[in-house]
């Protein structure tokens, strides 16, 4: 009721973002319709996977995910961590695919279903390997404990983000002009969207994962903590302040109003129009 009524409020106002927010009851109104409110289909996005709720819900995941305990455990957290970071791609993806909207549902969540089973197989297979064929020696636990874990979570992340948001790129999304006014649907644009999506998230885990084991490694070494206790609640410190500083970094790599070149676009929707630059909703 509250967003409904902001909603309300900012229409009524009048307001542009080419105009000042003078009002800080306007402001405030924009800011939770901005955090809570799809940019494209207008529908309230429901409050887990808004983008607020990102680092709360992404921390303990995160922190489980990097445990590195048995096969089985390793698969269920990451199973978990890939489920809800599938779906806040999902609902905060570009929303103007062209595609009759129960069908397109349907693909999209087989789509992401396949790829977070996908990505926790990959992310527990170094310690199958390694279990399965008793490989115990301190460079093999180096590797599948130290070295592995980032590269693998940054490359399932933009995996999973490139593929439930794949019918943007097959189906294209919407572009408009300096106006506002939708001009065409591009594939080019669709593309250009899921690719950046995709790389914004490889940066985020992947660097989230790789800094912490980093800096523990200065730690144990130091001695800083001398207690298992210690050295628990140092890790996650650092997990904490590393996925706390990485997130507006990510968010921040690519504008959320994405910009594409007149070059880029198919020749159908430049020939109808004599603008030369053109926008869209990357999405998150």
């Amino acid at each position: 009721d509250e967003i409904r009524r902001t909603r309300l409020l900012l229409q009524n106002s009048g307001k542009t973002l080419s105009e000042p927010i003078q009002n800080d009851q306007t402001k405030q109104a924009f800011l939770l319709s901005l955090s809570s409110v799809h940019p494209d289909t207008d529908k309230i996005i429901p409050v887990l996977f808004r983008p607020p709720a990102f680092l709360p819900m992404c921390l303990p995941l995160v922190i489980a995910s990097s445990l590195q305990l048995q096969a089985k455990q390793t698969f269920f957290c990451q199973f978990v961590f890939h489920t809800y970071t599938t779906g806040f791609t999902l609902l905060n993806g570009n929303g103007t695919t062209k595609a009759e909207e129960y069908l397109l549902q349907e693909k999209q969540i087989f789509l992401g279903m396949g790829a977070v089973s996908y990505a926790a197989c990959i992310g527990a297979l170094p310690l199958i390997f390694m279990n399965r064929y008793t490989l115990k020696s301190s460079l093999t636990q180096l590797v599948v404990t130290k070295l592995l874990p980032a590269p693998l979570f940054g490359l399932m992340s933009a995996f999973t983000a490139a593929v439930v948001r794949s019918p943007e790129f097959e189906n294209g999304i919407e572009v408009m002009d300096r106006n506002g006014k939708v001009v065409g649907v591009s594939q080019k644009a669709g593309e250009k969207a899921v690719k950046e999506t995709a790389l914004s998230r490889a940066v985020l885990f992947g660097t989230t994962f790789f800094l912490p084991p980093v800096f523990m490694h200065f730690v144990e070494r130091a001695k800083f903590a001398k207690t298992p206790r210690a050295l628990a609640l140092v890790r996650m410190l650092v997990i904490t302040s590393v996925l706390a500083g990485m997130l507006p970094v990510s968010l921040s790599m690519f504008p959320q109003c994405g910009e594409i070149k007149r070059a880029d676009l198919e020749p159908e929707i430049v020939s109808s129009t004599e603008e030369t630059e053109f926008f869209y909703n990357r999405g998150i």
